[in-house]
């Protein structure tokens, strides 16, 4: 096995829970781990080595950007570690989103290793506790752990981009119906229930030239249900 546990964080992102293969070569067990992907899938990748989950996904984005890490970027050397936080944007760090960013921007703080740096009392008067976290996690102090158990969601979408724009209600209906049974899929395969269901749509924003539109419907459910009919009733209220 390549590793203890995993946590599938999303479509094409893993965390790997490396405990225990410490005595290996981690960069030449990472290349033979992309290699076995490579041979079952066809599919390119790229691992960042570090010891917390917030340095080991911009190790995986420097191993992606620089050509120098062949694929592999291992942040464990505390040198390198530094030069690779320097050349990220704050922005490009988990979990920072555009406002914290524009607020450490009017602080001086533009990359990652300055983020590092930053005192954690004034990272909490600025992002709460979450900031002082990923400052934690910078600094090679883990802050938070493998999930081998997927968490309960809260939430869930299903949305598309359509092929070419959609001038009438009939089509518009039928994709929205699409959706709504898709929904109800997903709920059904968690064990969930939805309490709340939202439709949403908008014009094409990559075309300004034309007039704008954008709207959103939300309602509250009763009594709260998986079924794909009733999630369709709602949907198409919602669209009308």
């Amino acid at each position: 096995p390549f590793a203890r546990d995993f946590e599938i964080y999303s479509i094409d992102e893993t965390f790997v829970d490396l405990a225990g293969f410490e005595h290996l070569d981690l960069v030449a067990h990472a290349r033979a781990m992309r290699e076995q992907v490579r041979q079952w899938t066809t599919i390119p990748t790229c691992v960042g080595i570090a010891p917390t989950k917030t340095l080991a996904k911009l190790a995986n984005a420097a191993a992606k950007k620089n050509p120098m890490f062949d694929g592999v970027a291992d942040l464990r050397d505390e040198a390198i570690r530094h030069w690779v936080l320097d050349q990220f944007a704050v922005g490009d760090v988990w979990g920072v989103g555009r406002a914290t960013a524009e607020k450490l921007a009017a602080l001086g703080i533009g990359t990652a290793g300055q983020l590092r740096d930053m005192a954690m009392k004034q990272a909490r008067g600025i992002g709460s506790v979450v900031l002082e976290r990923l400052i934690a996690e910078l600094r090679g102090v883990s802050a938070s752990a493998i999930e081998t158990v997927e968490p309960q969601r809260k939430g869930m979408a299903v949305t598309r981009s359509f092929g070419s724009p959609v001038f009438d209600l009939d089509n518009l209906m039928g994709a929205v119906t699409q959706y709504a049974m898709r929904a109800g899929e997903k709920l059904r395969q968690h064990g969930l229930v939805a309490g709340r269901l939202t439709v949403f749509f908008h014009t094409n924003r990559h075309k300004p030239d034309r007039p704008q539109y954008a709207a959103s419907r939300g309602f509250s459910m009763q009594p709260m249900s998986n079924d794909s009919l009733a999630l369709l009733t709602y949907a198409r209220r919602g669209v009308e």
